[in-house]
């Protein structure tokens, strides 16, 4: 059995619900062949959410960590590939904290590339037949901020647990009055299951071209 943890975001900008944190209990409670998932929730706020993140991979010794966010206006699962060491926060945090040009770990290198097959994890969701594409940017939101000191701690701590970052759409009934796109948590989980099974039994990655041209 892989040990995996797969973390999720607690609902954050007065939402209820968080689709990251919903699908990571779906996948948990029905987890892919020779995979042992277990969840973590993290706080919607700078630093408190690396902390926890840490602590949860103190607790689970994973194999393989995967951490998911929210990504409200995108319609797809959008697999992560650069975490950038940068906390710009356009919006308070679910703490009021609103960091700007700060480094989220301070003599950190500018960027980490996630330790994930990314394209075979995309072309995996594809093939379950949820849309999926690479995305070059977290952002510069907590989202970014718990990417980069994952891959921090495993770069510094853990290198032979490998590790990223995914995104995935908002829940319809977040989005039902604002022409949103969106995915329910159960089609979500289901591309999940077929992500971390790419992610846990690949070696090399696709040589396919997934990139943009601006």
């Amino acid at each position: 059995m892989t040990r995996v943890l797969l973390t999720g975001f607690e609902p954050f900008g007065g939402d209820t619900l968080n689709p990251s944190w919903e699908s990571a209990l779906l996948v948990a409670a029905d987890p892919p062949e020779g995979l042992e998932v277990t969840p973590a929730r993290l706080s919607c706020v700078f630093g408190r959410a690396a902390e926890e993140l840490r602590a949860a991979i103190q607790d689970t010794d994973p194999e393989l960590v995967v951490c998911l966010g929210q990504a409200t206006g995108r319609p797809d699962l959008t697999v992560e590939r650069v975490a950038v060491n940068i906390d710009d926060a356009r919006i308070p945090d679910n703490a009021g904290r609103q960091p700007i040009d700060r480094p989220v770990e301070h003599g950190g290198p500018a960027a980490y590339f996630a330790t994930l097959p990314v394209k075979a994890c995309v072309a995996a969701v594809r093939e379950a037949g949820i849309p999926a594409s690479l995305s070059h940017t977290a952002g510069t939101f907590v989202c970014n901020h718990v990417f980069y000191a994952l891959m921090h701690h495993l770069a510094t701590q853990r290198p032979t647990t490998r590790g990223g970052f995914v995104h995935v759409p908002a829940l319809p009934e977040q989005v039902l009055d604002q022409g949103k796109p969106a995915l329910p948590a159960t089609a979500v989980a289901h591309a999940l299951r077929a992500l971390l099974t790419a992610a846990a039994t690949r070696g090399a990655d696709l040589h396919t071209p997934e990139g943009i041209t601006h």
